[in-house]
């Protein structure tokens, strides 16, 4: 098959460059274009020298649909709203779209849904492979334990991130509630402060931490009575989030139309 011609959304943000460099050493993947908002001081700028790596003549451009002309697929990492915007030209070109953005609400994800007759999308709140493996082993976790084991979810970021819980944590929170059969929003609790009252049965909790250069560290805690297990994953580099975004776009070439996730992508969706 020859090489995957993709385009990287956000080419000037630290995910972007990660994404950049990680299609530079893959096998089977060439970057095809560099996507930033309009405005953005790195239009024009070259995507290679952005990244740290040598000069490859493709410059950042805020016209994704003359750069996906000659696309495969996008990798996107980026803010909702422009997600929403990358879906619609991604669904008319036919170009496999790999969405690990976060902080979308329930209507842009019935947005990105809507495409999906149509459009091939991998769509994940975390393309780590461990996360996902993490996600499994929660579910799985949770299926075994009764209500009697609490769940609580505590999650930590950088100081520059602006969505919270992170969509790992509630990628996670998903994953619990669905081996309990159960509802996340209608058994979420997050932020608690002041006079809360005695903690109700079946609910799942999310702490949020924020500060320093926290790449993202997430704790699953399943706790019962006079015992607590505790499942963890700390990422050391984004760099682990650029590979699995590389690997679902790969896996998902040449894929009918629909709605995958990382489950779908490593094996994990009967785990």
């Amino acid at each position: 098959m020859p090489e995957m011609r993709l385009i990287v959304a956000g080419a000037g943000g630290r995910m972007g460059r990660a994404l950049i460099r990680t299609i530079a050493e893959t096998d089977g993947a060439v970057l095809a274009g560099a996507l930033e908002a309009p405005g953005s001081q790195w239009l024009g700028k070259d995507a290679g020298t952005l990244a740290g790596l040598p000069e490859n003549g493709v410059k950042l451009s805020a016209d994704l649909w003359s750069l996906s002309a000659e696309a495969d697929g996008i990798l996107d990492f980026t803010v909702p709203g422009a997600t929403i915007a990358n879906v619609a030209i991604a669904a008319q070109r036919g170009i496999v779209h790999v969405i690990g953005t976060t902080g979308l609400s329930a209507s842009d994800n019935a947005v990105i849904k809507s495409v999906t007759k149509q459009a091939v999308v991998v769509k994940s709140g975390n393309m780590s492979l461990g996360v996902n493996l993490l996600a499994a082993l929660v579910k799985r976790v949770a299926q075994s334990l009764d209500d009697g084991f609490d769940i609580e979810i505590v999650e930590m970021h950088h100081k520059a991130k602006i969505d919270a819980p992170s969509g790992t944590a509630l990628m996670l929170g998903e994953a619990a509630a669905a081996g309990r059969d159960i509802k996340l929003d209608e058994h979420s609790v997050r932020g608690r402060d002041g006079v809360t009252g005695a903690r109700k049965t079946g609910d799942i909790g999310f702490a949020s931490l924020r500060g320093g250069t926290v790449a993202g560290d997430h704790t699953v805690m399943f706790a019962g009575p006079y015992e607590r297990i505790e499942l963890t994953h700390k990422a050391e580099d984004r760099m682990i989030f650029a590979h699995g975004a590389l690997k679902a776009a790969l896996w998902a070439h040449g894929k009918p139309p629909g709605l995958y996730s990382m489950a779908d992508v490593l094996g994990l969706s009967d785990f």
